[in-house]
């Protein structure tokens, strides 16, 4: 019988300290209310002794929250953009007690979303929607951030980032855009064309340049010196051969030569001459021409 009125005291004994416990989690911040109302805080993280009906114990997230925002943001030009958002902000822990005080635990739908919404609209209608997707991107996250501090601030929050993850234009102005940067690409396209022709025309003028130079250099060179000296040069070639050569001179020049009329006459360039395999008779290449009045008669050397 004893042993029955003892069991209820041990229970008793053992749930009374467990109820009287509340645990804080490292990743939050906590405050303790008497009755509904907020008396110290924060509390470290661990467990705090509360009074069951009396206590209470009211838990805000410590860590950096990532609350994402479907909304529609209006241009410069009159648009809604579609856009998803990230909000990245946290609580002050000096400021959590005020913050359970002013706002209670519902400040993230009653003082977070309405602040950015408003600071959003306000930062997006001074940018044409184009803006969204190009370098001026990371502007608009920065001011929407800062338009955010000065209004959540002072009321124990600090917003780090706001960042613009997926905006979806209207379908007319995509294509428009699509249809401008293509323009563009065919325009850079076409400048690279034009540049590379130029750079080619600049190229053969020079090649042109350089050859009319070095053959003007070349005919201020040609002396009739140096012209014997290459129909000498020229003979020996032939004579090196083990073909029978026919060579027709006129006893002055090296090679005989034909002016304009069809005659024969001598000059400084070079006439070919026949070279013909060893042992080929040179009966085969008879003179067709008979000299004019008052010019020596060719003659036929044979080099063997």
């Amino acid at each position: 019988m004893s042993f029955n009125l003892r069991s209820p005291l041990v229970a008793l004994a053992i749930l009374l300290p467990l109820s009287a416990c509340a645990t804080i989690r490292q990743d939050q911040l906590g405050v303790k209310t008497r009755f509904g109302r907020v008396t110290s805080g924060p509390l470290q993280p661990g467990a705090q002794f509360v009074l069951p009906g009396v206590n209470s114990i009211l838990r805000v997230p410590a860590r950096v929250v990532n609350r994402e925002v479907l909304l529609e943001m209006p241009t410069r030009e009159g648009l809604n953009v579609s856009a998803e958002v990230s909000i990245l902000y946290r609580v002050k822990p000096e400021q959590v007690a005020e913050i359970l005080a002013t706002s209670g635990t519902a400040y993230e739908e009653d003082v977070i979303i309405p602040v950015f919404r408003s600071a959003a609209a306000d930062v997006s209608s001074r940018y044409m929607a184009k803006d969204m997707h190009s370098g001026t991107r990371a502007g608009i996250e920065g001011e929407i951030r800062t338009q955010m501090m000065t209004v959540l601030e002072s009321r124990g929050f600090e917003v780090q980032n706001v960042l613009l993850k997926s905006i979806r234009l209207p379908a007319d102005l995509a294509r428009a855009i699509e249809e401008k940067l293509e323009a563009e690409q065919r325009s850079e396209q076409m400048r690279f064309v034009l540049d590379r022709e130029r750079q080619e025309a600049e190229r053969r003028t020079i090649e042109a340049v350089g050859i009319r130079d070095a053959w003007a250099i070349i005919a201020q060179g040609l002396t009739p010196t140096i012209i014997t000296y290459q129909s000498i040069e020229a003979f020996r070639e032939l004579a090196r051969s083990p073909n029978t050569k026919v060579i027709v001179t006129d006893g002055k020049a090296p090679f005989l030569l034909t002016d304009d009329a069809g005659g024969m006459s001598s000059g400084n360039a070079a006439a070919p001459a026949v070279d013909r395999p060893s042992g080929a008779s040179s009966s085969a290449v008879p003179l067709q021409r008979l000299p004019r009045p008052g010019v020596p008669a060719p003659s036929m050397t044979r080099v063997p």
